[in-house]
């Protein structure tokens, strides 16, 4: 029989904040060590998702007590300004529901007001904190007591640890090697040229979206192809969920360069992450901007596929190591979560 609980009142939850804030203050542990259980946060420019460590009160064999503990945490935040809360203050977690070792999270309507990238981080952070709870093997999410859809309108259903491209904290520090197609703009900024790279680096952290991404900016070694971003963008962060990939670039994107026509410069980014098996669709944003509209006609609220019509010209086949790392400078850039283990 399913039962279902309510969070405590939201005074009571405002009560508790400084006494979470004592706790992880004074758990005996410092940074660096391991802990068995995390909470999931946004890091401090909410970019990411972070985990600070986390000694619950429940008894951990006590499944219902964990999760409200664990969701009142969540509810909360935490003091420390490095850690920010997963969801804006007007979403608010109306009731749960937990049966057969499925947590169902029912959500108000202003759930559906964040944008695409916030809700993949507050989600992925949600998920992956319940998902420790012995007992909870499943996740799901609604919204005004609709099931939450994605980017393209399709039901997210349950999420698992299988839902998340990597799991938080692994690193492996032996040399990996992937094989990318890249797409650059052509000499005349007209066409796409294809660029096969052999990619070797030290981190399986890294995801592929962000490898591809920090591979087109670095540019093409091909001669017969050039950069299709404006030199100057940097990546701010990139994540991928249901087969949307989430791109988010700082202001420098917006420079135009008229001699590579929008649609080189939209489908550089948006070709090369589609050839992953992770990604389908590419969205872009400046700044977590998506109200934005490129030159003249490309809107950043769409979400784009993949253009051949573009590719006219083959590249080199190369390897490359990739900048700025080396066995003793691993670097932690997973898909969407920033550990902090």
């Amino acid at each position: 029989m399913r039962r279902k609980y309510k969070l405590r009142t939201i005074l009571c939850c405002l009560c508790l904040v400084s006494l979470f804030g004592m706790l992880f203050a004074g758990c005996g542990k410092g940074n660096g060590e391991n802990y068995d259980y995390y909470i999931y946060y946004l890091n401090q420019d909410k970019t990411s998702v972070a985990s600070l460590g986390y000694e619950p009160e429940a008894d951990p064999e006590d499944t219902e007590a964990m999760i409200e503990e664990f969701l009142e945490q969540i509810e909360n935040g935490t003091d420390r300004v490095e850690y920010q809360k997963v969801y804006p203050e007007s979403v608010s977690l109306e009731r749960y529901e937990y049966t057969e070792k499925q947590l169902y999270l029912y959500f108000n309507s202003a759930y559906s007001e964040m944008s695409a990238e916030q809700e993949i981080l507050c989600r992925g952070a949600i998920a992956w904190s319940m998902l420790q709870i012995r007992g909870v093997s499943g996740v799901s999410f609604f919204v005004d007591n609709q099931p939450l859809k994605d980017a393209n309108g399709s039901e997210v259903g349950v999420m698992t640890a299988d839902s998340f491209l990597n799991n938080p904290g692994e690193e492996i520090n032996d040399i990996q090697v992937a094989d990318l197609t890249l797409y650059f703009a052509s000499l005349d900024g007209q066409s796409l040229v294809s660029e096969t790279q052999h990619v070797h680096y030290y981190s399986s952290n890294i995801s592929m979206e962000k490898l591809v991404m920090e591979q087109l900016l670095e540019g093409p070694m091909s001669s017969n192809a050039q950069s299709a971003i404006p030199k100057g963008t940097t990546l701010i962060s990139v994540s991928v969920m249901d087969g949307v990939c989430f791109v988010n670039l700082d202001e420098n994107f917006l420079t135009q360069n008229y001699d590579i026509s929008e649609d080189v410069v939209i489908y550089s980014i948006v070709n090369s992450l589609v050839e992953l098996p992770t990604v389908s669709t590419v969205q872009l944003s400046v700044n977590g901007d998506t109200d934005l509209v490129y030159r003249q006609d490309r809107s950043f609220k769409e979400f784009y596929s993949m253009n051949r019509d573009l590719i006219r010209e083959e590249g080199d086949d190369v390897n490359v190591e990739q900048q700025g790392q080396n066995k003793d400078s691993i670097i932690d850039t997973g898909n969407l979560l920033d550990t902090g283990k």
